[in-house]
């Protein structure tokens, strides 16, 4: 098994050094790749920074020129993705290590990001304690915090060096093992698929306020021989639904909580970017849309909520998460993108009104109980969704009823009965 190790050799050598070693002595081959470009490389990597260069499509020396330090980031990054699932595709690398500060970080998991799950992936960087969604996106990318800076080796710096290479060597050699298993037992006649390898794929949305709707219907998928993705709809959860979708690894979608959306239009934390809703709809796999937790905007703290927001409803889920009730006129403005993004779909689409409350703080006597604005909600999707099928149930989403007939009118498109 061979690893791709990513590093800026005119600054992080020694380090880049001391990681293939480590490998090397575990009998891990690796492939070093130099994504430096100021000084020379402390040793002739396997892969030299003007090969990384021209994966891109640059000349380094044109890079070099410009002493541009931002361009040669964005550059390198670029290469490094290209060159990685090249190399992956070749079957020349199984896996993937980089280490480095924000520019390492940056040109690393961009080739990480290239290649698909399951493939380990390993970054030790100095900003893995932070905000590390820019860098991980959508892919099982474990992020090391390094500590120290990646400045030399030191008493500190060689002990998370030796325990990030070490899951590495983890990771790889249990990917081989598995990967010798599977061909022995093919080769055999006797291997055999788990049981679930060969069932197609439905994802399905969750949040905490719309669990019991997803788990009811989870069941039936289940029943019916599907194998049930749920992912939580906290920003980065509909992101890499959306990815999966669009990788073609689904077959349908039950998108029951959609509330990334709210937070998309209106500024909360949990957003999932413009293109959620999107995917399914792109790829012409059937889906079933519903409005879980559209009555709520996610924000931190209670003192991290925008002080514009100060005259709004609020419920303090736990310390860590406040939620905001949305307005008429943000569902309005909700029901039209979600009925927007539903009629563009090529591929069957049904939208599903829980008329009695979309999340479990949105019914009767609940903190988020406001039928104006959820009227507002259901009336905008009824005015501008055109060529998809709108099914109203007079139920809670919550309501086994809801559960139910999402996922009856899933199976229906999907061709199951």
């Amino acid at each position: 098994m061979i690893v791709l190790l990513i590093g800026t050799l005119d600054t992080k050598g020694a380090e880049v050094a001391y990681v293939r070693d480590r490998l090397t002595a575990a009998g891990v081959s690796v492939l070093v790749a130099d994504a430096g470009v100021l000084g020379l490389p402390a040793f002739p990597p396997d892969i030299p920074r003007q090969e990384l260069f021209a994966a891109a499509g640059v000349r380094f020396d044109e890079i070099r020129r410009l002493r541009d330090r931002g361009r040669a980031v964005t550059e390198a990054a670029a290469g490094a993705a290209r060159l990685a699932e090249r190399l992956y595709r070749d079957g020349r690398i199984h896996g993937i290590l980089g280490l480095g500060g924000s520019a390492g970080t940056t040109i690393a998991t961009a080739a990480m990001r290239a290649l698909p799950l399951g493939v380990p992936k390993l970054m030790i960087s100095t900003l893995a304690s932070g905000n590390v969604r820019p860098y991980v996106g959508n892919r099982d990318i474990l992020m090391f915090p390094s500590v120290v800076d990646l400045a030399g080796l030191n008493r500190i710096s060689r002990v998370i060096l030796d325990n990030a290479a070490s899951a590495m060597i983890g990771m790889i050699t249990h990917a081989a093992i598995s990967e010798s298993s599977t061909v022995a037992s093919t080769q055999s006649g006797t291997a055999q698929a788990s049981a679930s390898a060969d069932k197609p794929i439905i994802a399905a949305t969750m949040f905490g306020v719309t669990t019991p709707a997803v788990e009811a219907a989870r069941g039936i998928l289940e029943a019916a021989g599907f194998e049930v993705l749920v992912f939580h709809a906290t920003g980065i959860g509909g992101a890499t639904m959306e990815g999966l979708i669009r990788d073609g690894l689904v077959a349908g979608v039950l998108d029951l909580t959609t509330t990334e959306l709210a937070d998309q239009l209106v500024g909360g934390v949990m957003a999932a970017g413009p293109d959620r809703l999107t995917a399914a709809g792109l790829v012409g796999i059937p889906q079933v849309i519903s409005l879980g937790a559209l009555d709520m905007v996610n924000f931190g703290p209670r003192e991290t909520v925008p002080p514009h927001f100060s005259g709004r409803r609020f419920y303090q889920h736990n310390p860590n998460v406040t939620l905001m009730r949305t307005t008429p006129e943000e569902n309005d403005r909700l029901g039209k993108e979600i009925a927007e993004k539903a009629s563009a779909s090529r591929g069957p689409t049904a939208v599903l009104l829980p008329l009695r409350g979309v999340s479990a703080i949105d019914r009767e006597g609940e903190p988020f109980w406001w039928p104006e604005a959820d009227a507002a909600l259901f009336q905008s999707i009824r005015h501008w969704a055109h060529g998809v099928e709108l099914i109203e149930c007079d139920a809670h989403i919550n309501d086994p009823l809801v559960a139910e007939v999402a996922a009856k009118k899933l199976l229906e498109y999907l061709g199951k009965r």
